[in-house]
């Protein structure tokens, strides 16, 4: 990186351009939607934004976790999601036991397992792995600055409007009732189940990983430290891990449900095919009473497409302050493609699914649902189908060493 750190920590010139036109944008934005909407969904765009920092700083992603687990045996990122996933559901079971929070109900995001989940995890999970990215991997990454994710991210919403013409099929094939933990077992048994299992996969990875290396890898040294490294990253995993679980519940707290990305993309495409003639309206899934309402108001008022925003601007406000934002439009023609079809994958995946890493994954398993569970064995199995595909559109390429989005 150019810049020292005191250069972007105490002077104005530490940022570059971008970095103050996101800063700009989170503040103008902050007052705009406080004002034509209301002060709940401001408060949410500006969650979206720290959870921009918090996982573009951390590098908190889903996909090379995975596949570095796949591919080496190596396992911080999983047990970081473990971490992730433990302080989650702490923070969520009582609240959503009680069913509500400081006077507000809050309810999680619960639904059945069938043929749908398990197909378009599945699909999801090979799209992470063509595409470059899960749902908010490609959100904060193409906000860092990558354009290979922004292709992926056209692709990503592209699929999600074309599977909602689709998924009243998907979601009549045979489908096993929802299940809550919370609900079933209570709160205190939900949590002994779930903690439970994330201990077994937690020291399950360091099993294979020390018998594969004799040893666990060791975090990278930074650079930075303090408040430094607070404002320019890069941050260790664990802080990551923590501080998503803490916007995930805050999110719950001010919209009443769990974080999730993408039902908005889907919403994005539908309103792009309205504007080129095409007539979503008249499709099943958006004759539905919360989906209609939101087809026919304006974006801002979409809690998903406002924190969306949010991630966005978060993370290239935290590239600009690390001194890693420099976009490049040069993407190889293979890589491209798999851009491509990664991102149609990840959108059609997701809307079967019930959702994505976050909403069906992380938001799924934070409140309870066995589904959350589900996704998680399946998009698992798509990662590893999804890696022996990697190497026809990235040629032999080397292994990473850290986790990261992409």
């Amino acid at each position: 990186m150019s810049a020292s750190p005191s250069a972007v920590v105490g002077q104005p010139g530490g940022m570059n351009p971008a970095g103050w036109i996101a800063l700009a944008l989170l503040a103008l934005g902050l007052l705009y939607i406080g004002q034509v909407i209301d002060a709940t969904q401001a408060m949410l765009f500006a969650v979206g934004g720290a959870l921009g920092v918090v996982l573009y700083h951390a590098a908190f992603g889903f996909t090379s976790a995975w596949r570095v687990f796949i591919t080496d045996r190596r396992g911080a990122g999983l047990r970081a999601q473990m971490i992730m996933l433990a302080v989650a559901v702490v923070l969520f079971f009582p609240a959503l036991g009680a069913g509500s929070v400081f006077g507000g109900e809050v309810s999680g995001f619960v639904a059945p397992i069938g043929v749908a989940v398990m197909v378009g995890s599945f699909m999801f999970g090979v799209g992470m792995q063509l595409g470059g990215g899960c749902a908010s991997g490609t959100l904060f990454t193409a906000g860092g600055g990558n354009m290979r994710m922004v292709v992926t991210l056209i692709g990503f919403i592209l699929g999600s409007v074309i599977a909602t013409h689709h998924v009243d099929w998907w979601w009549d094939q045979p489908a096993f009732e929802a299940v809550s933990l919370v609900d079933s077992l209570g709160v205190t048994g939900g949590l002994a189940l779930s903690l439970a299992l994330f201990a077994t996969i937690y020291f399950g990875t360091r099993v294979l990983e020390r018998r594969r290396h004799g040893q666990l890898e060791q975090p990278r040294p930074s650079d930075n430290a303090g408040w430094t490294r607070f404002l320019r990253g890069p941050w260790p995993l664990i802080w990551g891990a923590v501080a998503l679980a803490v916007l995930n519940f805050v999110t719950l707290v001010l919209a009443g449900r769990p974080w999730g990305i993408t039902a908005a993309f889907a919403l994005w495409g539908a309103k792009g095919f309205e504007m080129i003639g095409i007539d979503v309206a008249q499709w099943s899934y958006w004759q539905e009473a919360g989906n209609a309402q939101a087809l026919q108001a304006g974006v801002l008022a979409d809690t998903t497409s406002v924190m969306n925003f949010g991630i966005v601007l978060g993370a290239l406000l935290a590239a600009s302050l690390a001194g890693r934002f420099a976009p490049s439009l040069r993407i190889p023609f293979r890589p491209l493609m798999a851009a491509i079809i990664g991102g149609l994958l990840l959108g059609y995946g997701a809307r079967l699914a019930f959702g994505c890493n976050i909403g069906a994954y992380f938001s799924g398993i934070a409140s309870g649902s066995l589904h959350g569970w589900v996704w998680l064995v399946f998009g698992f199995l798509g990662n590893m189908a999804g890696v022996r595909l990697r190497p026809w559109f990235f040629g032999e390429e080397q292994r990473p060493r850290q986790p990261t989005s992409c």
